[in-house]
Parts: structure tokens; C-alpha cells; sequence
């Protein structure tokens, strides 16, 4: 099986990271759980290899075993470091944001929007050395089990968090900027059968509330709010709220990036305008 080599592109506070949690898998004491706890976390070098077998485990059938996933997840993470830095960053990213977080064993091991991007991540990999039909295959297979579909070809940052993550769509050709959150049920989607550039490109700090539409190939702008269950079908403006079916803008200019503070609340609205 690969080893991820020693790399000093690699950020030292990964070590610090990989500390922590192995610190705070050893707080429990319920033998049902401690197993999993070994299992995840302790029984592991570093962040890499942990992350590699969580992906192997969790996606390994009977198509792709779960020793040879792991051992291709650690080849995409020797060929590509800064893989591994981008789903660190991401769990920073949701102990950070995330008030039903505690620690970062529970995202890492329970956290099904965390598995799902870090399970698009290989699978962009996949798709980008050519080898495709194996792409689609993680990217099916994470969808059958978080009920979160992010196509390989679409391209995400860093410090990206999906709350809850059931039901999240992300086409062929989005592009999720750092420091974005999308709560559950949100669609990046085209809007009909058309080929080439057609899915929205949500650029940093975004918020994108439960249950929201967005299609088309549109840009949603820095730092802009999207309320919940909107349908956005046209460019929404930086620093902009905007909410409705369709997608109207409301209230003042943000100030800050909704996406940290996490802030869903809207301005008052007269909704028989």
C-alpha cells in the first residue's frame, strides 16, 4: 500500500491537528464506542492515513475493496499533498462554524457533508489523471451513502462546509470558492439539457441557505447571502442578501462573510410588496 511521503509542503499545524484529535479520542470510555474511536483515530500514524481509511471504509463494496480504495486514496494524497491540507482545513473550517460541533473527532467520524467532499476531492483527482469511469464510481458511491452528489469535474476550495449535507446537488461545471457554507438540500444546477459552461460559480464567504436553488451559469458574489429555499436564476450581487421564488434582493449591504458567522437570520421583508 503507498505512504504519504514526507512532504514539506505539508502545514506543521497538521501535526497539531492529528495531536488533537488523537487526545480527544481517548476521552471516551464506552466500550461500545472506544473501538470505533481505535479504529478512526488512534490506530493511525497521521491525518492522512486516518482520512484515507475512513474514505476506504466507508465506500469499499464488492466492485472496489476497501483495502484497495485506501490504498488508492493514499496515492492521490502522495501525487497531490495539498489534498489532505484542503480536508484539514475544511474540518478546521467546521469546528469553527459548526455550534453542533464539539471537538473534531465528531465531524471526522460522523459528519456526512465532511465525508462527502472529502470524498469528491480523490474523485476530482481521479478525473483530472484521466481515469474517469473510476471517478464516477466514488462519486456514486458517496451519493448512495450521504445523499450528496458533487460531480468530479466540478472544483471546490478550501475551508468548505455542507451543515448536514443530505440532499446537496453540485453539477459538472461549479465552482465552490473558499470559505463557503451551503446548508441542506441547496442545488448548483443547470437549467435544461444544454451543454458546456451552465452551473453557478459561488464565489467566497457565500451563504446559501436549507433547501436553495441556484441555476444556471451565474455568479453568486462575495460574501452574499442566499435565503432559505430560494430559486436564484440570476447573478446576485457581493455582499447582497437576497431570498424569494424568484430571488429578490433584500435589506442592506453585508458587512461581513456570512458564511463564518453563519447567520441565517433576514431583514424584515413585506412579503405583499
Amino acid at each position: 500500500m503507498p505512504q504519504l511521503s514526507d512532504n514539506p509542503a505539508l502545514p506543521v499545524n497538521l501535526k497539531s491537528l492529528w495531536t488533537q484529535m488523537v487526545i480527544e479520542s481517548q476521552v471516551c470510555c464506552d466500550p461500545l464506542v472506544m473501538g470505533l474511536l481505535a479504529t478512526g483515530i488512534s490506530n493511525h500514524d497521521n491525518f492522512a492515513m486516518a482520512l484515507a481509511a475512513m474514505i476506504g471504509r466507508k465506500l469499499g463494496d464488492h466492485f472496489v475493496s476497501r483495502e484497495d480504495l485506501t490504498g488508492l486514496v493514499l496515492e492521490c494524497y502522495d501525487a497531490l499533498p495539498e489534498t489532505v491540507c484542503a480536508g484539514a482545513a475544511d474540518l478546521r473550517a467546521i469546528r469553527e462554524r459548526d455550534p453542533a460541533c464539539p471537538d473534531y473527532v465528531t465531524p471526522f467520524l460522523f459528519f456526512k457533508g465532511f465525508h462527502a467532499i472529502q470524498c469528491y476531492r480523490v474523485a476530482s483527482w481521479l478525473w483530472h489523471c484521466n481515469r474517469r469511469h473510476l471517478a464516477l464510481h466514488l462519486q456514486s458511491r458517496a451519493s448512495e451513502l450521504f445523499a450528496v452528489d458533487i460531480h468530479p469535474a466540478a472544483v471546490l476550495g478550501r475551508r468548505i462546509l455542507f451543515d448536514h449535507g443530505t440532499g446537496i446537488v453540485v453539477g459538472e461545471t461549479s465552482v465552490i470558492e473558499d470559505d463557503v457554507s451551503l446548508l441542506q438540500g441547496v442545488t448548483l444546477g443547470g437549467t435544461g439539457k444544454h451543454a458546456g459552461d451552465r452551473h453557478p460559480k459561488i464565489r467566497r464567504g457565500v451563504l446559501i441557505g436549507a433547501g436553495a436553488k441556484v441555476l444556471g451559469n451565474i455568479e453568486v458574489g462575495e460574501g452574499a447571502k442566499v435565503g432559505a429555499g430560494s430559486i436564484v436564476l440570476e447573478a446576485v450581487p457581493p455582499y447582497t442578501t437576497v431570498v424569494g421564488n424568484p430571488a429578490k434582493r433584500v435589506g442592506t449591504r453585508l458587512l461581513e462573510l456570512p458564511s463564518l458567522t453563519m447567520d441565517q437570520t433576514l431583514p424584515p421583508i413585506d412579503y405583499m410588496i
